[in-house]
């Protein structure tokens, strides 16, 4: 199967210089021409095209060009900009790529540079139709009353949530520190006959047993030192709807008995009263450890265990489900651009791939908080990776742009020296007959071959690695 065609709009007000790009470019590029920096007259273009090829004349203040740059980013999913400017349009440089160009280009233009750019440009546009594509399915399908993944592990707790939730049985939300125990909770509630009522949540962590009963069961009036009113625990609370107690694994042992009594007999007293008093609830508990161990060490009633745990839905860690990573990150993005009145920004490519490759101990919620620290303190349209916390710039040395520019220099470099030697390798080494092949003139190829540090008559074992095939006029 052949490659697929970059398509390429490149827009200049030169006349007729489109057709030397597109001849430069060769067959893997289709280019088409325009004149005017005004998206309106060319909407077509704009989703005809993967790639936008802009070339800025010096000028002040180019205000159409920066103008038709804003439109293009405004759009749902915009073409990525690639820019053409004079080498000291340093002041130019910097206006546009905050304006939210891709990259930006000398202008005239190397030939085997700007193939580089168009083409990863290309590949950034590509993975953001892929996550154009995930954020579809997050809206038909890929999320549950806030809970969000389109992984196959959360599809399957979608799955499972979607089938239980209209059983009144209890619940067991298993899955470590971070991973949307309550979020599920409150799913399956919403999902359940019970919606209408309350839904009421209680974490037993790190409480005192006395405060963790006056909590869920209340007390009346006089019931000890300070009660100076009657006051409603959270069973009582939950009537007719769904109770959620967090870290159920917390709970004492005195207090996992009179939690089982009410699952029991569906009913309690207030703290000081005599009362019974019901309990019309669907009792839902989540936990990050693991409860069955500790029924072997004694340390849960076991009894207990087998009634909270008539379901029991598993929440995978972040790790576990890298797919739904720039959903999440997506999601929260657009959230905290909107609450925090902020211009919406994206997130690089190498900072989305640094987002993937982290292995998240705190799971969704430090993804989270990740997410809302690069939106805050990012100045450019785009999150990057300097943005990122320390932790998840280990191992991407290309996090700050002069160790960007040096790898993008070296890249390029490695690419005009591996098809020079196989050029000069295929000719036998002549340099007149290697000149033409490429395109150049013999004493450029001369200058090339000084530069590039390639012994006159001698082979190299560099590994020839190619991203594109050698096109016609490969090196000017």
């Amino acid at each position: 199967m052949s490659k697929k065609s970059i398509r390429v709009w490149f827009l200049s007000p030169t006349g007729g210089f489109g057709h030397i790009i597109a001849r430069t470019l060769a067959d893997d590029y289709e280019v088409r021409e325009g004149r005017d920096f005004c998206l309106s007259k060319g909407k077509g273009l704009a989703e005809w095209c993967d790639v936008v090829l802009l070339d800025l004349q010096p000028t002040e203040t180019p205000e159409a060009e920066i103008r038709f740059m804003e439109e293009i980013n405004r759009r749902e999913l915009p073409s990525p900009l690639v820019v053409m400017l004079g080498e000291d349009d340093r002041n130019l440089m910097l206006k546009v790529m905050e304006k939210g160009a891709y990259d930006c280009v000398n202008n005239p233009p190397d030939i085997v540079e700007l193939r580089l750019i168009l083409r990863r440009a290309y590949k950034f546009q590509e993975a953001q139709k892929e996550l154009f594509e995930l954020r579809r399915k997050e809206r038909s399908g890929g999320q549950m009353h806030g809970l969000l993944g389109v992984s196959e592990g959360m599809s399957r707790v979608f799955a499972l949530s979607r089938k239980i939730a209209p059983c009144d049985v209890s619940v067991l939300v298993t899955g470590e520190t971070g991973t949307g125990k309550e979020l599920l909770a409150r799913a399956v509630h919403r999902l359940s006959p019970r919606s209408e009522g309350p839904f009421v949540a209680f974490s037993c962590v790190n409480l005192p047993e006395t405060l963790v009963e006056d909590e869920l069961f209340g007390h009346e009036r006089g019931a000890f030192t300070g009660a100076v009113a009657i006051r409603r625990g959270r069973f009582e609370a939950a009537d007719g709807g769904t109770l959620f107690l967090d870290e159920i694994g917390d709970l004492s042992l005195t207090l996992q008995s009179k939690l089982l009594r009410v699952i029991q007999e569906r009913s309690f007293e207030r703290l000081g009263s005599n009362r019974t008093m019901t309990a019309n609830i669907r009792l839902v508990c989540a936990t990050h450890r693991n409860l069955a161990e500790m029924v072997e060490r004694g340390e849960f009633r076991e009894d207990l265990y087998y009634r909270l745990n008539v379901v029991q839905i598993h929440l995978p860690r972040l790790s576990e489900r890298r797919d739904d990573i720039p959903v999440l990150a997506d999601h929260f993005l657009r959230r905290f651009a909107s609450q925090f009145g902020k211009k919406r920004r994206r997130i690089s490519p190498a900072a989305m791939h640094a987002l993937e490759e982290y292995d998240w101990p705190g799971n969704v919620r430090e993804l989270e908080n990740v997410v809302q620290r690069g939106l805050v303190i990012a100045e450019g349209a785009s999150i990057e990776v300097r943005d990122l916390p320390a932790r998840l710039r280990k191992g991407f040395d290309s996090a700050t742009p002069l160790q960007l520019a040096a790898s993008y220099e070296d890249e390029v470099r490695g690419f005009k020296r591996r098809l020079i030697l196989r050029t000069l390798r295929e000719c036998g080494n002549r340099k007149a007959e290697a000149a033409r092949n490429l395109g150049l003139a013999r004493s450029y190829l001369h200058r090339l071959i000084n530069q590039l540090e390639i012994p006159p008559d001698q082979p190299d074992t560099t590994p020839e690695v190619f991203d594109d095939p050698p096109p016609t006029n490969r090196l000017m």
